[in-house]
């Protein structure tokens, strides 16, 4: 009888229909390619992911956790993209994930870009879809902190909205021209006429 172990053309064949079991590779190869494994499997891009394999994904991460999803492309997605990558330094809680857009949802136009998902309990609880949503191209890191503890993706130490000046005065601009303002109506001035 000749020995299953030994590397013959004949013993490759009964390993290839399964009546040989397959050859034992050396230690340090099954070591090495454990060792590789685990690294990719410690390092797999969520941007290389679909949709429905990031749905997967998401349910190996506790339901009670946070996440926000970044899906960017364009340039001001980096910007978003720079302030995230800190704000997920800063709230660890929080787990932050980032796609490639053309990855992860087919056909999404590059006009809702950059695009921000909170969820919590897989139910979404904020979105900010396009340069606008997202604070504009001035954006600041303390302005998409509010925004994302304003839905309740992080609990942030910032007191009151740092945009909030600006916004107040053009309302209070906006209020004070009115098109109803009785100093400039013809109907004023001729009151006494009945």
């Amino acid at each position: 009888m000749q020995d299953p172990n030994e590397d013959t053309e004949w013993n490759e064949i009964l390993r290839d229909f399964g009546i040989l079991p397959p050859k034992e590779e050396p230690k340090d190869e099954i070591e090495e390619m454990v060792l590789r494994l685990q690294k990719e499997a410690m390092v797999k891009p969520y941007e290389k992911m679909t949709l429905a394999q990031l749905k997967e994904a998401e349910d190996e991460f506790d339901e009670e956790d946070m996440r926000a999803i970044e899906i960017y492309s364009i340039p001001m997605c980096l910007l978003v993209n720079q302030h995230l990558s800190l704000l997920a330094r800063k709230f660890p809680e929080t787990k932050f994930v980032k796609a490639i857009v053309n990855s992860c949802i087919q056909h999404y136009h590059d006009n809702c870009l950059p695009t921000i998902f909170v969820y919590k309990n897989g139910q979404i609880e904020g979105k900010f879809i396009g340069i606008i949503e997202c604070g504009g191209i001035n954006l600041k890191l303390e302005e998409l902190e509010w925004k994302l503890a304003e839905v309740g993706a992080i609990q942030t130490d910032l007191e009151e909205n740092p945009k909030k000046g600006i916004v107040d005065m053009m309302v209070s601009s906006i209020r004070n021209t009115s098109l109803y303002d009785d100093t400039n109506s013809p109907s004023s001035d001729n009151d006494d006429t009945k």
